[in-house]
């Protein structure tokens, strides 16, 4: 700890998780005249994916992919769609409990040949 011109105090912290996940962290800090206490929290999202899907299909018929979601934290997911584009269809809204993968059906009917 070092007191700076303006009265405040660094105090780093390293953080290395190991895994995707929400962590708490509390930082109690105690004096002879007075007790303070940080709440920290800390979101950490796995590597970014891209991924790329292809549908192939004959015109008015339909095509699902289903699409893995693996909920690795320590919170339940819920998840809201926004689908753009035209002919695609899967459900607006999605939960993955903690430690669950549930697979999230995007659906491709084509209405014309294209």
């Amino acid at each position: 700890f070092f007191l700076g011109g303006n009265d405040t105090v660094e105090f780093p912290i390293k953080f290395t998780p190991k895994y995707a996940g929400c962590y708490h962290c509390q930082i109690i800090l105690k004096s002879s005249s007075d007790i303070r206490v940080y709440e920290i929290e800390c979101v950490v999202n796995a590597d970014q994916a891209d991924a790329q899907v292809e549908f192939l299909t004959p015109a008015f018929q339909a095509v699902t992919q289903e699409i893995p979601i693996n909920n690795i934290s320590s919170e339940d997911w819920r998840f809201e769609a926004i689908l753009e584009g035209q002919c695609f269809y899967g459900p607006p809204v999605i939960n993955v409990p903690v430690g669950e993968t549930v697979q999230y059906p995007l659906t491709f009917k084509p209405v014309a040949e294209s």
